[in-house]
């Protein structure tokens, strides 16, 4: 009796010691599916702790080309968006994927090149007259071609320019299927053009001979969203903790937290929330 009235109270002080610990299971975090520009121009590394400090909310980030983010979203397999081609996310929300999009911050696109510049394009600010000449003269490109809002933006100015190089494409035009740091790479690696997301360019480290030759155009502004992936179609999606990171986005806390990232003193985004 004695033994079995012990067994019983060992019993009830480990369930106590194990009720008392925090597990895994218990930890609160959401997964925001988000272009790949924010992760490597080093923002996220730069904001989200600060935003775990404030809440206790874990975030973890699936980075992809806003298509494939797009596309985690409306699996359901992310409860937060965050991504910047503004076309594709208004037929996201019509299609019923996503609800609440949010203004959250912009920066703008550049044309880098070679410092040789055989296309002649430096110091220019029409990016259509640039690709013209990169055609032109067949200079060596490189494109992520992986659907991201980056992506689509170039090829909306190719065909601006009344140019396809996907389909009448030569040696000169490379797509790489990759995010934009790993087509830096590509371009500093060939010495070629590529059209890039300032963000990651000023965070990016392997240049090379690589400069930035065309900005500036109004055509190249790069606004980045924000929106909650709709429960009512995916009930499993943490409604309340991903709608709280996309509040701090955009309060005055994360607009501030946005606006102080710098790379050697210059701002990679600017925040917008509340039209600024």
């Amino acid at each position: 009796m004695n033994a079995i009235r012990r067994l019983l109270i060992c019993s009830v002080l480990l369930a106590a010691c194990g009720a008392g610990m925090p597990s895994a299971a218990q930890e609160e975090f959401i997964v925001v599916a988000s272009t790949t520009s924010t992760q490597n121009s080093g923002l996220f590394g730069y904001m989200l702790p600060k935003f775990t400090a404030k809440t206790g909310i874990q975030v973890r980030v699936v980075a992809q080309g806003t298509g494939q983010a797009l596309a985690t979203g409306r699996r359901g397999d992310a409860d937060v968006v965050f991504v910047h081609d503004e076309l594709a996310e208004a037929k996201f929300i019509k299609g019923g994927f996503g609800v609440g999009r949010k203004d959250v911050m912009y920066n703008d696109f550049v044309l880098i090149g070679p410092k040789g510049d055989p296309a002649q394009v430096a110091g220019g600010k029409d990016i259509v007259a640039a690709l013209k000449k990169v055609h032109a003269v067949k200079a060596p490109f490189v494109s992520r071609g992986d659907k991201s809002g980056t992506n689509a933006a170039e090829l909306r100015l190719w065909k601006v320019a009344g140019i396809d190089p996907v389909t009448g494409r030569g040696a000169w035009y490379r797509e790489t299927g990759s995010g934009m740091g790993p087509s830096l790479n590509t371009a500093s690696a060939m010495d070629a053009y590529i059209f890039s997301d300032r963000g990651t360019w000023l965070n990016f480290k392997n240049r090379g001979d690589l400069t930035v030759l065309v900005e500036g155009d109004g055509r190249l502004f790069n606004q980045y969203g924000v929106m909650l992936v709709n429960p009512a179609k995916h009930p499993h999606v943490k409604r309340d903790l991903g709608q709280a990171f996309i509040d701090w986005l955009v309060s005055d806390e994360g607009q501030k937290t946005i606006a102080s990232y710098k790379v050697g003193g210059e701002p990679l985004f600017f925040p917008n929330a509340n039209g600024g």
